[in-house]
């Protein structure tokens, strides 16, 4: 019954390591959901094993409260999760936040450039201006 025993916690606690590895990780809602849900079961079993290891038969309910609040805790994440828009679930890196940004400033100024300030009247006089506007703009007026 002790090697049973040992085998079974080790492999639980291999399980909830990797469980909450993978919560950790992620990257969407869901995968942290089921790592959660997971995690949950693991410790489900746990409890399964200290009461067959003590012999004890009051613990049961406490296993059944548990499996319950795992599955609710997964429906009402899952209905959430249903109704979110594509992407909105994903956690983004420094780097992928950092080359959205740039992309949006890119469309900002080919969306800048793109206007003919000859025939559209240019920026108004004493209009403020991004600090890079206007260093090119002292450029230019320095070469004439």
């Amino acid at each position: 019954m002790t090697a049973v025993l040992v085998v079974c916690t080790v492999l639980l606690t291999a399980a909830a390591v990797m469980v909450i590895v993978r919560a950790e990780r992620g990257p969407s809602m869901l995968d942290r959901t089921i790592a959660l849900d997971t995690l949950t079961a693991v410790v489900v079993g746990a409890v399964a094993v200290h009461a067959a290891w003590t012999g004890r038969t009051d613990t049961v309910p406490v296993m059944v409260a548990l499996s319950l609040v795992g599955f609710v805790g997964s429906v009402a994440i899952a209905r959430f999760a249903a109704i979110e828009p594509e992407g909105e679930g994903r956690v983004l890196s420094r780097e992928e936040v950092a080359a959205l940004e740039l992309e949006r400033l890119r469309a900002e100024d080919a969306e800048r450039s793109a206007v003919d300030d000859e025939h559209h009247g240019g920026a108004a006089e004493g209009d403020v201006r991004r600090l890079d506007e206007t260093v090119q703009d002292g450029d230019e007026e320095r070469d004439r």
